[in-house]
């Protein structure tokens, strides 16, 4: 038997193909939003920790800045010294062999 393609079933099968597209459509916009919250969940968690590594490495800096002001004020005290008893030694010399 053959089936013939009336206007009213041509309507039904566009109807029954739109309202399939409609639910892919209503599908894809569901899975997106759930995609758009995970990687907005994922950004925050990433976002957390590198605040987490940011404060790690700025007391890590903070304490080597503080270590090379030390170190840089160590050496200006023995170079001053160092001056120092040159001059001191100069100043003797010159003394004695006046």
């Amino acid at each position: 038997m053959r089936d013939k393609w009336t206007d009213e079933r041509l309507d039904d099968l566009n109807e029954r193909v739109s309202e399939g597209f409609r639910r892919v459509d209503d599908e894809f916009r569901a899975l997106r939003g759930e995609m758009n919250s995970r990687f907005d969940a994922m950004d925050a968690k990433f976002e957390a920790k590198f605040d987490a590594m940011d404060a790690k490495f700025e007391a890590r800096f903070d304490a080597m800045d503080a270590r090379f002001d030390a170190m840089q004020k160590l050496i200006v005290q023995v170079g001053g010294g160092l001056i120092g008893a040159f001059l001191t030694a100069t100043v003797a010399l010159v003394a004695t062999q006046l």
